[in-house]
């Protein structure tokens, strides 16, 4: 008896669901799935910027607009650009995979499960750690993901980002302490020498709402088990009282 006593009790206790393992990144991020507007952000930046390569194909348009909030009108009018997709349809892209392998040696991935692969600090790191690199074929590189053969698509907002010498706070690798002055001096740091549309903070914020996007992307459907997670394990627990009981009721009159 003992010992399914304590099955039951280990079955009802609460796991959490791990992702992506910790890795050393330099930002990082908490995702706010309740913030519809960061989400409908969200939702607009990777169709206008992202959408051209990578596909959601496990992301319906209507089932984020039903989450974010947004009527059928809107999101046809702003958010589907494509004459074959419909507001019921995936969220795939015209470019065909192989065409796509063959003009650029590998087609982009498909995006919808890489909030949980990745996890959303190493997505908020390599978006804003692009940098220029002349050395390689796109002219860009990422401290996150180094050789990445992806363009910086989000240049147009950050502005050109280089790699200059500076003084600061913190250890990075390749610095050295100043004893004077205290503070470490690298010539890896990360600076925007050429702005674009968007001020600092404001690229930020937008890189935050684009990841934060692509987390909820990831697993739609983890507002509604977090409400619907508990009222099981309380199902759970009185059927096992009820079940305990009418087994003792059962096994009365045996012993």
């Amino acid at each position: 008896m003992k010992k399914q006593l304590f099955a039951l009790l280990f079955a009802l206790v609460p796991f959490s669901a791990f992702g992506a393992g910790a890795v050393d990144v330099p930002y990082s991020m908490t995702p706010d799935l309740r913030n519809e507007a960061s989400l409908q952000r969200g939702m607009q930046l990777f169709v206008n910027y992202c959408m051209g390569c990578h596909s959601l194909e496990h992301q319906r348009f209507a089932r984020a607009a039903e989450d974010f909030g947004m009527p059928q009108d809107l999101v046809e009018e702003n958010l589907i650009f494509s004459s074959s997709l419909a507001f019921n349809d995936q969220m795939r892209i015209a470019m065909d995979h192989d065409d796509a392998a063959n003009w650029f040696g590998s087609a982009a991935p498909d995006l919808t499960l890489h909030g949980r692969l990745r996890g959303p600090d190493w997505i908020y790191s390599y978006l804003l750690t692009f940098y220029r690199d002349p050395s390689r074929p796109n002219g860009v590189n990422n401290e996150v993901f180094p050789m990445v053969a992806m363009p910086n698509v989000l240049e147009p907002l950050q502005g050109v980002q280089e790699k200059v010498c500076a003084e600061t706070d913190r250890p990075v690798e390749g610095a050295e302490l100043d004893p004077l002055t205290g503070k470490y001096q690298s010539c890896e740091v990360l600076q925007v020498t050429r702005p674009g549309s968007m001020e600092s903070e404001e690229f930020q914020e937008a890189v935050y709402d684009l990841t934060n996007f692509l987390t909820y992307v990831g697993e739609p459907s983890k507002l509604q088990a977090q409400v619907l997670g508990p009222k099981v394990l309380i199902f759970i627990f009185i059927f096992g009282v009820l079940a305990y009981l009418l087994k003792r009721e059962y096994w009365r009159d045996i012993h």
